[in-house]
C-alpha cells in the first residue's frame, strides 16, 4: 500500500519516552487512515474501564487518507480518546493543518499517553520529536497561546492547543488547531490531564502518493466542479447557517427556549422585513470580512465576523456557524448577532465547544425559570432566557470552572443536573453528549441516528438530516421524516459513507459532491490500491464497528440508546411540526430496525459473524454477541 507513511509517532508523557513504530500493513489496508487508524489505536491501546481523566487514557491524532494532498475539501484529521463526557469511545474532526503538517514529517498519526508531572509542549520539527517546558503558557487562551507558540518556534509551525477550559478540565473542552476546533467530547479535557498544552508540529517533506500526476488531475476535476455546482456560492457567502430560516419557518425543527419550541418563535415575532438577526442573510453582509477556509477548501463556508466595538467590546470570531447559532442563540433565546457572536469568541478563546456550553447554558436558564436555580446559586447572575449579558458572564465561568456556576455547569448539562440533584427531565442530551440543532422530534430517522451515534447526541455520525429534511440525497428519494419505514437501513448506510468521509478526511459539507462512486479513484490515485465504491463502504461500516464494540467493552447497549425525556413526552407545540414527539415505543422499534440492518443483537451488540465478516476477529471474541 502506497501513499502512506506506515509510521506512528508514539510519546509517553510519564516517562518523556518518545518512539517511532511501524503500523502493520494489516491494519493499514484495513482502515486506511484517519478515524478508521484513531479507531483501531482507540480499540487497541485504550486499556477497557481506563479513567477518561487518567494516564492510561490514550489520545491519537491522526489525519485523513487523502488530507493534505490537494483533494478539495480533504481537509480534516481525527481526534480519539475516551471521553470524559460520555464514557464512550470520542470522536473529534478539525479541519487541522497540523494534520497536514504530521504528514508532512512523515507519519501517518500521533499517540500520546501517560501523564507529564508538569505542563509541557510536544514539538515535531525535522521528523524528531521533543518536549519542552510550557509552565509559563498554562493559564493563556488559545488565541493567546497559538501567538506565543509562533513566537516561540516559528511563523511556520502548526498548532493544536487547548485554552483554561482544557487545564482545568472541563469535560465539555476543545482542541483548537489553528482556528479550528476539535469540539466535541472532551478531547481538551483529555490533553489537559496529561498537562499538555500544545502541540507543535512542521513538516517539511511532501505527503505520500502513489499517483501524484492523477491527483493533480481529480483537483482539476473536483475544483471546476465545485465552482460550477448550485450550493457553492450559498455555502461561501452565508456559510453553514444558510438554510436556518428553512429550518425554522418552513420545518419548524430548529429548536429553541432549551426545546421548548421547534422555532425561534420570540426572534421571529420581532423580525423585520421576515429576517431575525441570527440569520446569515442579514448578518453576513454586514459582519463578514471574508470566508476562513480549512486546509485545501475551495467553497470555504467560514466567516469572519469582526465587530470594532459595540455594545459587547471588539469582536473577531470565525463563526457563528448552524450550531452556535442555535446553542448560543435559540437555545438560550438570545436574538442579538453581536451577542451570540461575542459568545462564540468567548467559547473559542476559552476552549469549550459551543454546543455543550450553549445547551448547557440553557438548561441552567429553565432551571431558573423553575425555581430550581436563584441568582445566589450562581454568583448573583441572574440568568434568564435572553439575558445576553448573563450568559456571557456564565460562559467565562464555565470555560474557567470559577465560582458556583462554574463549578455546577463546566461538565455539561447532564453533570449539572446530577449536581443540582434536579432538572434531569429537561437536561437536552444522549449518551451525557448534548445535541444539536435539530428537533428530532419532526424526524424520526435524525432520532434514530441521535440516538444511537457512538459518541453521544450527535448529527454529524450519521449525516441523515440533510436527507429527512430535504426528502432527497444520493440513492435515497421520496424520503417522508415522519415515517419509521427503513429507518434503520437508512440510518445504517449514511453512518458507514459517513466514517468512510472521517477516514479519508473529506468535509462532510461536500457530501452533496462526493458522492460514493467518486472516491475509487481517489483512493487508487493516492494508495495504488483498486478498491471498488463497495469495498470502501465496508471500510466505513467496519470502522463503525469497531467504535461500537469499544462501547460494548465498557458496559454500553441498547439501554444507552435514549432520547431526552423531552423528545419522547412533550410535543413540539407549535409551527409547521406542531404535535411530533418520538414515543417511548416508536424509539424501540426503531431500534430494533436499525440492529437488525446492522447484524446486531436485539441488545445492540455486534453478532461474532458480523465482525468476523468484517475482518475483525478479535473484536468478535472480545465482545461479539451469539446467536442470530
Amino acid at each position: 500500500m502506497k501513499g502512506v507513511a506506515g509510521r506512528l509517532l508514539s510519546v509517553d508523557l510519564s516517562t518523556g519516552a518518545i518512539r517511532t513504530e511501524e503500523i502493520p500493513e494489516r491494519t493499514l489496508r484495513l482502515f486506511l487512515g484517519g478515524w478508521g487508524l484513531a479507531a483501531k489505536l482507540a480499540w487497541d491501546r485504550i486499556p477497557k474501564g481506563a479513567d477518561p481523566l487518567g494516564p492510561e487514557n490514550v489520545v491519537t491524532m491522526a489525519p485523513g487518507l487523502l488530507t493534505g494532498t490537494g483533494i478539495p475539501t480533504a481537509s480534516k484529521t481525527a481526534f480519539s480518546f475516551r471521553s470524559p463526557l460520555t464514557g464512550t469511545i470520542g470522536r473529534s474532526m478539525a479541519g487541522a493543518w497540523a494534520g497536514v503538517a504530521l504528514r508532512r514529517a512523515g507519519f501517518d498519526a500521533l499517540l500520546i499517553q501517560g501523564r507529564s508531572a508538569e505542563p509541557v509542549v510536544l514539538v515535531l520539527e525535522d521528523g524528531k520529536a521533543r518536549l519542552d517546558p510550557a509552565r509559563d503558557l498554562w493559564g493563556l487562551d488559545t488565541r493567546a497561546t497559538r501567538k506565543a507558540l509562533l513566537a516561540r518556534y516559528g511563523e511556520g509551525v502548526r498548532t493544536a492547543v487547548i485554552g483554561p477550559a482544557g487545564e482545568r478540565l472541563s469535560w465539555i473542552a476543545t482542541i483548537e488547531c489553528d482556528g479550528r476546533q476539535a469540539g466535541r467530547g472532551g478531547g481538551g479535557a483529555v490533553l489537559g490531564s496529561k498537562n499538555l498544552k500544545a502541540i507543535v508540529v512542521k513538516g517539511a517533506g511532501e505527503v505520500p502518493m502513489a499517483h501524484p500526476e492523477r491527483i493533480k488531475e481529480l483537483i482539476r476535476h473536483w475544483n471546476a466542479v465545485i465552482r460550477e455546482h448550485p450550493v457553492t456560492e450559498a455555502d461561501m457567502k452565508y456559510g453553514s447557517g444558510e438554510f436556518l430560516d428553512w429550518m425554522n419557518r418552513v420545518s419548524g425543527t430548529f429548536p429553541s427556549r432549551n426545546w421548548q419550541w421547534g422555532y425561534f418563535k420570540s426572534a421571529y415575532a420581532r423580525a423585520q422585513e421576515g429576517k431575525i438577526e441570527l440569520d446569515p442573510y442579514y448578518w453576513a453582509p454586514k459582519y463578514s470580512k471574508r470566508n476562513v477556509a480549512c486546509p485545501f477548501c475551495t467553497k470555504p463556508c467560514g466567516q469572519l465576523f469582526v465587530v470594532e466595538g459595540g455594545k459587547y467590546g471588539p469582536i473577531e470570531v470565525d463563526g457563528p456557524e448552524y450550531e452556535t447559532l442555535y446553542s448560543l442563540g435559540g437555545a438560550p433565546e438570545i436574538a442579538e448577532i453581536e451577542a451570540v457572536a461575542k459568545a462564540n469568541e468567548i467559547c473559542d478563546l476559552l476552549g469549550i465547544d459551543t454546543i455543550s456550553a450553549g445547551v448547557t447554558v440553557a438548561w441552567a436558564m429553565e432551571a431558573v425559570e423553575r425555581g430550581y436555580l436563584k441568582p445566589a446559586d450562581l454568583d448573583g447572575i441572574d440568568l434568564r432566557f435572553g439575558n445576553a449579558e448573563a450568559m456571557l458572564k456564565v460562559l467565562e465561568r464555565m470555560g474557567r470552572r470559577e465560582g458556583k456556576a462554574g463549578e455546577l455547569l463546566a461538565d455539561g448539562a447532564r453533570a449539572a443536573a446530577k449536581r443540582l440533584g434536579k432538572g434531569e427531565e429537561f437536561a437536552i442530551h444522549i449518551k451525557g453528549m448534548e445535541l444539536p440543532a435539530y428537533d428530532i422530534r419532526g424526524s424520526k430517522g435524525v432520532a434514530l441516528a441521535f440516538a444511537v451515534a457512538f459518541r453521544g447526541g450527535d448529527h454529524l455520525t450519521a449525516g441523515v438530516y440533510g436527507t429527512e429534511y430535504g426528502g432527497a440525497w444520493w440513492k435515497f428519494e421520496a424520503v417522508d421524516r415522519r415515517s419509521l419505514r427503513g429507518k434503520g437501513f437508512q440510518v445504517k448506510i449514511h453512518e458507514d459513507l459517513m466514517a468512510l468521509y472521517d477516514v479519508l478526511g473529506i468535509c462532510k459539507f461536500s457530501r452533496h459532491i462526493f458522492f460514493l462512486e467518486a472516491l475509487p479513484d481517489m483512493v487508487a490515485a493516492q494508495t495504488g490500491l483498486e478498491l471498488t465504491a463497495a469495498e470502501l463502504l465496508t471500510v466505513g461500516e467496519r470502522v463503525y464497528n469497531l467504535a461500537r464494540a469499544f462501547n460494548v467493552r465498557e458496559g454500553f447497549s441498547r439501554k444507552d440508546d435514549h432520547l431526552p425525556h423531552r423528545v419522547m413526552a412533550k410535543p413540539i407545540p407549535e409551527g409547521p411540526s406542531a404535535g411530533d414527539r418520538v414515543p417511548y415505543e416508536e424509539l424501540q422499534k426503531l431500534l430494533d430496525d436499525y440492529y437488525e440492518a446492522r447484524g446486531w443483537s436485539r441488545d445492540g451488540v455486534p453478532l461474532k459473524a458480523r465482525l468476523v465478516a468484517l475482518d475483525l476477529p478479535e473484536v468478535a471474541e472480545a465482545v461479539g454477541a451469539k446467536g442470530v
